[in-house]
C-alpha cells in the first residue's frame, strides 16, 4: 500500500479495544502511536478500595479518559444497553488484552473478528497466570501470541508468536515489564496484517510440542514455599511469584515464643551446601534459607506487619540467628 493509502485505510478501520491493568496500557499506547482507529475502550467498573473505599478506576480507564477515547464499564456484558452501546460504535475489530471473557454474543460481533494478545506461547500456558507459571516450571523461554478468541478460552487460531529467552535469576515483574513492551509491537503488527487482509490463522494443535503446560489462576496459600525441595526448584517459585503474589514461609523466634510470615522476593542459587535443615545464615551479601541440597540467598524480603527491604535494612534491627526455618 502506498503511504496515503494505509493512512487511509487506518483511519476508516474501527477498532475497540478491551483491557484492564497497566500490561493492556501499554499496548493500547502502542496503538494509539500507530495511528490506528479506536473508537471505543471497554474497562472493569470503578471499585471501591483502601480505607476509605474510594472509587479507584482502572489503569486503562485513566489512560483512556487522557487521552479522550469513549469509554465503557459494562457490569455484565450480557446487558442489552452495554450490546447497544456496543454495535452504535461500528468496529471492525476488538482487541482484547487482560480482560474478563467474553461472552460469544461479544466477540462474535464485529466482521473482523476479536482477537487476544495473550503472554506466552500458546498452546502453553492458556490461563490466568501464563508469566508466572513459565518462571515457576523454570522455562528458559517465552512470549506472546495474538489469535482470534472462539468458544473455549485461549484456544483460537493464532495469528502471531513471538518469543524471548528469560533470565537465571529474573523476577515475573521483570518478565512481566519485557512482555509488555514485545506484545505491543506484535499487537500492532497482527492489528496491520488483518487491516490488510494478510491473515490465515493457524490451529494452536499444529503448534503443540510435548505435553501441553497450563497456566492457572495462583492462591495464597499456594505461594507457600516448600524448602523440602532442590535449591532450584525454591528458586525458580520465589522469583516466579515476585513481586506478586508473592511466595512466602513461617519463622519462628523462639526467644519471644512468636511465628511470623516473611514474603521472599529475590533469590539466588549458591554452592554452600546445607548441613542443619532449619539453620538460616547470613553474611554481608545476604540471608541464607536451606533447601535440600544448598543454601538460597536471599537480598529482598517482608516480615508479616513491616515494609518490603534490603537484607541490610532487615540485619539492622535482627539477628537471624533467633530465627528457625519452619518446614
Amino acid at each position: 500500500m502506498e503511504k496515503n493509502t494505509v493512512a487511509t485505510a487506518k483511519k476508516e478501520f474501527r477498532i475497540v479495544f478491551m483491557g484492564t491493568p497497566d500490561f493492556a496500557v501499554r499496548i493500547l499506547d502502542e496503538l494509539i502511536q500507530k495511528e490506528f482507529s479506536l473508537v471505543g475502550v471497554i474497562t472493569a467498573p470503578d471499585k471501591p478500595a483502601g480505607r476509605g473505599q474510594q472509587l479507584n478506576e482502572s489503569a486503562v480507564k485513566k489512560y483512556a479518559v487522557e487521552k479522550n477515547l469513549p469509554v465503557l464499564q459494562p457490569t455484565n456484558l450480557k446487558d442489552e444497553k452495554f450490546l447497544e452501546q456496543l454495535r452504535v460504535l461500528q468496529a471492525d475489530l476488538f482487541v482484547v488484552v487482560a480482560f474478563r471473557m467474553l461472552p460469544e454474543i461479544v466477540w462474535s460481533m464485529p466482521p473482523r473478528g476479536t482477537i487476544n494478545l495473550h503472554a506466552s506461547l500458546l498452546p502453553n500456558y492458556r490461563g490466568a497466570a501464563p508469566i508466572n507459571w513459565a518462571i515457576l516450571n523454570g522455562e528458559t523461554e517465552t512470549g506472546v501470541t495474538t489469535f482470534f478468541i472462539e468458544k473455549e478460552i485461549d484456544t483460537g487460531k493464532v495469528i502471531d508468536r513471538s518469543s524471548l529467552s528469560i533470565g537465571e535469576n529474573e523476577t515475573v515483574g521483570e518478565l512481566h515489564d519485557r512482555l509488555m513492551e514485545l506484545g505491543a509491537k506484535v499487537c500492532a503488527t497482527t492489528i496491520q496484517k488483518i487491516l490488510e487482509g494478510k491473515v490465515s490463522g493457524i490451529d494452536q494443535l499444529e503448534l503443540l510440542e510435548g505435553e501441553e503446560k497450563s497456566a492457572p489462576k495462583l492462591f495464597k496459600e499456594t505461594c507457600e514455599i516448600k524448602w523440602n525441595q532442590p535449591a532450584n526448584m525454591v528458586h525458580n517459585f520465589i522469583r516466579g511469584l515476585s513481586p506478586y503474589p508473592a511466595a512466602w514461609c513461617i519463622l519462628e523466634n523462639a526467644l519471644k515464643g512468636e511465628k511470623k510470615t516473611f514474603k521472599l522476593f529475590y533469590s539466588e542459587k549458591t554452592d554452600r551446601p546445607v548441613n542443619n535443615s532449619t539453620e538460616i545464615l547470613q553474611d554481608k551479601e545476604g540471608i541464607y534459607f536451606p533447601c535440600t541440597d544448598f543454601y538460597l540467598r536471599i537480598t529482598e524480603l517482608q516480615m508479616e506487619g513491616k515494609r518490603k527491604m534490603h537484607f541490610k535494612d532487615f540485619l539492622a534491627g535482627n539477628k537471624v540467628s533467633d530465627w528457625t526455618l519452619i518446614r
